[in-house]
């Protein structure tokens, strides 16, 4: 009985001296999903019209008569959806968005980034400020 009172005694006093270790982080959680987030751009119509002419040129240089002219349409056709496709390509975006579970039970947080972030799936957090830091321990 005297050993279990010391031993509750001194777990008291020991809690006394840190409650805020049993009381976790309130900014801590871990990353549970890193997502890759592609935008397709969009075109203006000069990738289209220039494709156009590109190709309708090229068209145009394959047979003669009736031929020549059914060639130099489709490849001006074909040319303007190339032209656009290149476009579109040129101006899309790749962003990444981390997704954290706060050990709190908070909402979730969610952080954007342009580059890809060295973050990992199961990876502890702690957010300071705003930003995403490695937990001190």
């Amino acid at each position: 009985m005297k050993k279990t009172f010391a031993a509750l005694a001194s777990l008291a006093f020991a809690v006394s001296l840190a409650p805020d270790a049993l009381a976790g982080c309130k900014n801590c959680g871990t990353i549970t999903d890193v997502k890759e987030i592609k935008k397709e751009g969009e075109g203006s119509g000069a990738g289209a019209v220039v494709g156009g002419v590109l190709g309708g040129v090229l068209g145009h240089q394959v047979g003669s008569g009736r031929g020549n002219t059914a060639a130099t349409v489709v490849g001006a056709g074909a040319g303007a959806y190339a032209g656009h496709q290149v476009e579109k390509n040129q101006k899309s975006t790749t962003s990444y968005q981390v997704v954290i579970k706060m050990q709190e039970g908070s909402k979730d947080r969610y952080f954007n980034f342009k580059e890809k972030p060295s973050w990992k799936v199961g990876d502890e957090v702690e957010i300071v400020d705003g930003k995403m830091t490695r937990p001190k321990k």
